[in-house]
């Protein structure tokens, strides 16, 4: 594939869609700690479920409009007015189950804070603070084991696909492909 800057990148990556490169060159697998960011992240995982994350990625603005910049505390507080107030939003995919999922897996995420001290301390705790290098995979036993325990504490919308996916996004799964310019290895 031919990029106009002359870099290779990960071949999932649209040429043409710049939010797509700046995502992938300054965002994807870049290790997160922030639990503002990681609980955006999460929730917008959550929407990519039967879809493909550059359509996400496009009403990324859109969503962070809907949803109150992701301010755990509001999303948490939403009421059924709320989740109809979204489903009006033509901005953002409005899929019923899943603006529920973001209102239950705010409430969720907010126990797992009080519980690990954050966010952060929980998911990092997977792999004691570890980056995994792993790339052509959909799932693994570890977004099988977090995926489980998210769904054991309530989560919806957490499958092992999507915590794969939500992993590599936040940088605990490192998963650049092979020639691509940001490819690492341990």
């Amino acid at each position: 594939m031919e990029w106009a800057d002359g870099k290779t990148r990960c071949q999932w990556a649209n040429p043409k869609n710049d939010k797509y490169i700046q995502y992938h060159d300054k965002e994807w697998g870049v290790p997160l700690y922030d639990d503002h960011k990681l609980f955006e992240m999460l929730v917008l995982e959550s929407f990519q479920a039967g879809l493909s994350w550059e359509c996400v990625l496009n009403k990324r603005e859109s969503f962070r409009k809907a949803f109150d910049n992701f301010h755990l505390e509001k999303v948490c507080a939403y009421k059924e007015a709320d989740v109809e107030r979204l489903m009006e939003n033509t901005n953002i995919i409005r899929n019923r189950r899943k603006i529920q999922a973001a209102v239950t897996n705010a409430s969720v995420f907010g126990k797992i804070q009080q519980e690990f001290g954050s966010f952060s301390h929980y998911i990092w705790h997977w792999t004691k603070g570890k980056i995994v290098y792993e790339r052509g995979l959909a799932h693994s036993d570890l977004s099988d084991k977090v995926s489980k325990d998210l769904k054991k504490r309530g989560m919806k919308f957490v499958g092992t696909t999507i915590v794969y996916a939500y992993l590599q996004a936040i940088g605990v799964i490192y998963s650049h492909e092979e020639g691509c310019f940001l490819e690492q290895h341990p």
